[in-house]
């Protein structure tokens, strides 16, 4: 039995009855032969590895009350039909039917009483490629924890060996709540301390970031480290950027609903990388002025852009490597402006290059440490309320807050991976939304391709594909602006669009040959004559039956 870590506790604490703290990812595969059946291949490979990694099959048990952070168990009644599943979509198969059926999928909480992931295997796709949906709670690993599963799922050769039978594992009995309850109040007796100690060196933190002497009188110290970050003479005082006030609030900036809209979107990595050399920035520098400036045109499309530009968290890592336990989150995020409010796309570039450096120097002067501290001490009952607090009064309708989305850049592979010799051909991110921020956007590189995956609440940003589309035209404007030449043109995967569309646009094809509707049913009245010359012919037959009888009076 383990214990959660407070930043685990945390993605289980703010689930709300609109808010969900699982992370999804989709992978599209091509089909290797045509008998190639995914499902099965999915569950033996998935079987293989319960007792290999360790997330896979361990479940919660909840403290009593909510007084300290929960514990993992191995579960002692795991069943693997549970967690593998499949669905397939209707014709024709195109990539918003898709998206729905991922929507219905993240929008439902996750059963805490099993391990908390589930697959979906998802065939009927238009171009004969197959889908595999992985959901997994965010208290269970992060995202770089998810990528060294990843590792352990896909294969760098087309023709790898079946797997293997899984490693067997010991299942461990789920403890009553009284042995909770008794386990958590002997730490209970050593929590205060820790929580002094955590607030103490935030404190001391925040003092050196400030230029204030602590008790310890470390003035001098913080001062030079700070100096030496910003290359600034010592007689300076440095500036750095801290979210104090809230940020400009837009048409997803308020109180979310259980309902998600999801768009997914690709784009040729060779024109980021194009346009990276033709600005001097880097690939992240690139991925956050393509997001501004599509963020740009969709809030002028509703005459909702403000005047300030806006603020958006990026998620980093903070892992080392020599962590002994990997299957923990280790997570933290910096806050940077997006310039929205610049018309000029080469300078929303260069206004991005200079964002992206502030904000890093702030977070290397936050020691991400110091607030996992935070999360270790916060009492899980009050995090849970507070939670249910803001989204029960609907507390982001009143309250600014101090970003307006989450923006993340995921680097990954550039050589092709496989499953079961199935190519894996894009992987796009379904991330989190949260009351106050209705819209994420995760960017995920996957050799030679950029996969873009917009998660929004669906009343909120229903458009979100309009939005998505936004995104792609941006990287043309860009090209356009420096003078690149592009490697690939900007491609769209077509769309089935909303069904009442689809309805309108079959009555309006109809209403077109409703005139022709009357030529087709004058044959069918000609018809009926004939069968009346039928029943003519029939009164005939008396006629017949009375010649007999006219020659019989001759005779």
């Amino acid at each position: 039995m383990k214990q959660l870590s407070g930043l685990d506790a945390s993605f289980l604490n703010m689930e709300t009855p609109n808010t969900f703290g699982h992370v999804t990812g989709l992978m599209l595969f091509d089909r290797p032969s045509p008998d190639f059946a995914p499902y099965a291949a999915v569950y033996e490979k998935y079987s293989s590895l319960i007792g290999a990694l360790e997330p896979m099959r361990r479940r919660l048990v909840e403290v009593p009350f909510g007084l300290d952070h929960p514990y993992w168990v191995f579960d002692p009644h795991f069943d693997i039909d549970y967690h593998i599943r499949e669905i397939s979509i209707a014709k024709p198969g195109l990539v918003d039917q898709l998206a729905e059926q991922i929507c219905r999928i993240v929008g439902r909480p996750m059963d805490r009483s099993r391990p908390l992931w589930e697959v979906y295997v998802i065939d009927g796709l238009a171009n004969g490629w197959w889908g595999l949906l992985t959901k997994f709670h965010h208290a269970t690993i992060d995202g770089a924890a998810g990528q060294l599963m990843l590792e352990s799922v896909l294969s760098t050769e087309r023709d790898d060996s079946p797997p293997p039978a899984s490693p067997k594992w010991e299942p461990e009995p789920v403890p009553s709540q009284t042995e909770m309850l008794r386990l958590t109040l002997e730490k209970l007796a050593k929590h205060p301390l820790m929580a002094v100690k955590a607030q103490s060196r935030m404190l001391r933190t925040m003092a050196k970031m400030l230029g204030i002497a602590d008790v310890s009188g470390a003035t001098s110290l913080a001062r030079d480290t700070v100096y030496r970050i910003l290359g600034r003479p010592t007689t300076e005082r440095p500036w750095v950027m801290m979210p104090l006030t809230s940020a400009p609030p837009t048409p997803w900036n308020k109180s979310i609903t259980p309902h998600r809209r999801f768009a997914m979107r690709t784009t040729s990595l060779e024109n980021i990388k194009r346009l990276k050399n033709a600005t001097g920035g880097t690939v992240n520098d690139i991925v956050m002025a393509i997001c501004a400036g599509g963020l740009r045109q969709y809030l002028l499309a509703h005459n909702a852009l403000p005047d300030k530009p806006l603020r958006a968290m990026v998620p980093v890592s903070i892992r080392t490597g020599d962590e002994s336990d990997p299957w923990t989150n280790r997570v933290s995020g910096l806050v940077a402006e997006l310039p929205t409010n610049c018309d000029d796309p080469l300078e929303r570039v260069a206004l991005c290059r200079k964002a992206m450096g502030v904000a890093k120097k702030q977070f290397e002067l936050m020691p991400a440490e110091s607030l996992i501290d935070i999360a270790q001490s916060s009492p899980p009952v009050v995090s849970a309320a507070a939670a249910r607090l803001t989204s029960r009064l609907k507390l982001a309708d009143r309250i600014g807050m101090p970003a307006n989305l989450v923006i993340s850049n995921v680097p990954g592979p550039r050589e092709p991976l496989y499953f079961a010799g199935a190519q894996l051909q894009h992987q796009f991110p379904v991330s989190i939304v949260t009351d106050g921020q209705g819209l994420n956007i995760t960017v995920t590189s996957y050799m030679d391709r950029l996969d873009f995956g917009f998660i929004v609440d669906r009343d909120l940003v229903p458009d979100v594909w309009d939005l998505a589309d936004m995104h792609i035209e941006e990287i043309t404007r860009l090209l356009q602006a420096s003078d690149t030449e592009a490697a690939e043109s900007p491609r769209a995967a077509p769309r089935r669009g909303p069904m009442q569309k689809v309805l309108e646009a079959k009555r309006a094809s109809g209403k077109g040959k409703a005139k022709k509707a009357p030529a087709k049913k004058k044959p069918a009245a000609r018809k009926k004559p004939a069968v009346k010359k039928k029943a003519a012919v029939k009164k005939k037959a008396p006629a017949k039956k009375k010649t007999p009888t006219k020659k019989s009076k001759s005779s």
